[in-house]
C-alpha cells in the first residue's frame, strides 16, 4: 500500500481517481490546485503524486518543476495525468520532472501499472 496525493481541481476526477487506488488498497490523499499540492507534498510527504496539468493559479507543470526541484521533495515520483496528448505536452511535462505521463481518461490497468513501475 503506498500514500499516493492527488493534484486535480475536478472532484469528478479525483472521485474517479480516489475510488481506484482504494480499490487496490492505496491511501489517498488530495488537493485541489497546484498551491496545495505542492504544500500537501511537503508536509504529508506522500509516496507518489498524480498531477493534473489544467488548474487555477498554479498549474500542473509549475507544480511538477518546483517539487521536482525541492530537495525535500524530489524523490517522489510526479506522473502527470491530464487530457493534454500533444507529444509536447509529454516533452514539457518530462523536462519538468515528471516521471510518468497519463491521458485522461486513465483506465485502472493504466493508472496502476504505472504506479507499480515507479513505486518497485
Amino acid at each position: 500500500m503506498a500514500r499516493i496525493l492527488i493534484v486535480d481541481d475536478s472532484p469528478t476526477e479525483v472521485k474517479k481517481i480516489s475510488g481506484l487506488l482504494e480499490k487496490n488498497n492505496h491511501e489517498v490523499l488530495t488537493a485541489d490546485n497546484g498551491a496545495d499540492g505542492v504544500a500537501t507534498a511537503r508536509s504529508q510527504k506522500p509516496d507518489l503524486i498524480l498531477m493534473d496539468v489544467v488548474m487555477p493559479g498554479l498549474n500542473g507543470f509549475q507544480a511538477t518543476r518546483q517539487l521536482s526541484r525541492s530537495a525535500e521533495t524530489q524523490d517522489i515520483p510526479v506522473v502527470i495525468v491530464t487530457t493534454k496528448d500533444q507529444e509536447t505536452d509529454r516533452v514539457w511535462g518530462t523536462r519538468q520532472g515528471a516521471r510518468g505521463y497519463l491521458v485522461k481518461p486513465v483506465s485502472e490497468e493504466q493508472l496502476i501499472t504505472t504506479i507499480n513501475s515507479l513505486l518497485d
